[in-house]
């Protein structure tokens, strides 16, 4: 049975997130969506804090870096990295979705690495904040239809092709690149390369200007001819048609419940604030007394708070089943599916909620509704994961359901 209770040796870790998300996410949020693509300095000092959490063994308040499967079920339960991860994720969102993407050394690459690393590369790139760079100008939702190509030259791989859409591209010291070792061979021959910043032929084309998450810098960038070391390829360099890219697709097991507990967070911030609105316009909520017996306002706020709570529960349930080594994609898809469009909801319907103090820059809501949208849209959009959990649930492949 899974109790999805917080664990009590995560109640520090979640009071510490939640501390962090208050005084540093909180008083930032507004001065970074104004000053897009600037870097957050203010993140400095706690990013050292994080680092030194994650060292010790203590980490997951934050971020992806400390996010890896468990081998094993063993004998008992864990609560371990990705739990921590995932509720000390939902706790700074609910300070600043954007924020979040921006602390050095907890990237979406940083996931890639944790989740299908060898050791050797666990501690070569050790240190180092890793963006992931999936998306191209012709591939979106389908990863299967990459066209950035890797061709093993002696001890190198060359990689030529073009990346959009990188989330924390121009600040991050290397970018994790998916790129196929032959086309013809379909998924199978998908791949992840670790690509260090400032590495010949590795080419920043530009910065987006986005309608949500400010704060966190969108690359494009140009792989001319860029050769990195066999090394850096993460997980077996062999081509395995049957097994498809299941290797580089463990990544989204695991990050899309971040994702999800991002969602999460920053709904919860909006329930939050319009709780206290409602209140003080003498239309609170009576958690005692039936919906219909409550104003329409209230009882809409009741609706919502119970389409969270699944979106909560599901993200949970995610993280716990891959720190209990139990395969979670399905549970991923269905969380970061139920999350990212609660979130989107959620977000602008308290905005609804509370007419024109929901819709001014005198409060957040606004920018928790711009901020919400990515959150389903990257790491798989709506209907990809719907499309995935109808795979898995009817045990159709890809090919037998498109």
């Amino acid at each position: 049975m899974i109790n999805l209770e917080v664990p009590k040796k995560f109640a520090a870790l979640v009071n510490q997130a939640r501390q962090s998300a208050a005084e540093v996410f909180r008083p930032n949020s507004r001065k970074y969506d104004h000053a897009e693509h600037s870097y957050p300095h203010e993140l400095d000092m706690l990013a050292a804090v994080l680092d030194g959490l994650n060292s010790s063994g203590q980490g997951g308040a934050s971020g992806a870096g400390g996010v890896r499967r468990a081998s094993d079920k063993g004998d008992g339960v864990r609560n371990g990295g990705n739990m921590s991860t995932a509720l000390g994720t939902i706790e700074l969102c609910w300070g600043d979705v954007g924020l979040l993407l921006s602390l050095p050394r907890q990237g979406l690459g940083n996931a890639a690495i944790a989740s299908v690393a060898d050791d050797e590369q666990l501690e070569r790139f050790a240190g180092k904040w890793a963006a992931m760079a999936i998306t191209e100008p012709d591939c979106g939702s389908d990863s299967a239809a990459i066209r950035t190509t890797a061709r093993l030259d002696g001890d190198e791989y060359v990689l030529n092709g073009q990346k959009i859409f990188v989330t924390s591209g121009e600040r991050a010291d290397a970018v994790v690149v998916w790129a196929t070792l032959d086309r013809s061979k379909g998924r199978g021959a998908i791949k992840s390369f670790v690509v260090e910043k400032g590495t010949p032929g590795f080419e920043l084309v530009r910065l987006e200007h986005k309608l949500g998450i400010r704060a966190s810098d969108t690359a494009e960038f140009r792989l001319d001819d860029v050769r990195v070391p066999k090394e850096n390829l993460l997980g077996s360099p062999e081509i395995n048609t049957e097994q498809g890219f299941a290797g580089v697709m463990q990544t989204f097991d695991n990050t899309r419940p971040l994702v999800a507990a991002m969602a999460v967070g920053v709904a919860r911030a909006a329930l939050d604030e319009t709780r206290e609105k409602l209140t003080e316009a003498g239309l609170a909520p009576d958690y005692d007394r039936p919906p219909h017996r409550q104003s329409s306002a209230a009882a809409t706020f009741l609706e919502l708070e119970a389409d969270w709570e699944a979106g909560y529960l599901l993200t949970l349930q995610a993280a716990w089943m891959a720190d209990n080594g139990r395969p979670n994609s399905l549970q991923a898809s269905m969380a970061k599916a139920k999350a990212g469009r609660t979130g989107t909801d959620v977000t602008l319907r308290c905005v609804e909620l509370c007419g024109t103090l929901g819709y001014s820059e005198n409060s957040l809501l606004e920018k928790w509704s711009r901020d919400a949208k990515i959150l389903d849209i990257f790491e798989g959009t709506q209907q990809i994961q719907q499309l995935v959990i109808a795979r898995r649930l009817l045990g159709k492949s890809s090919k037998d359901l498109k």
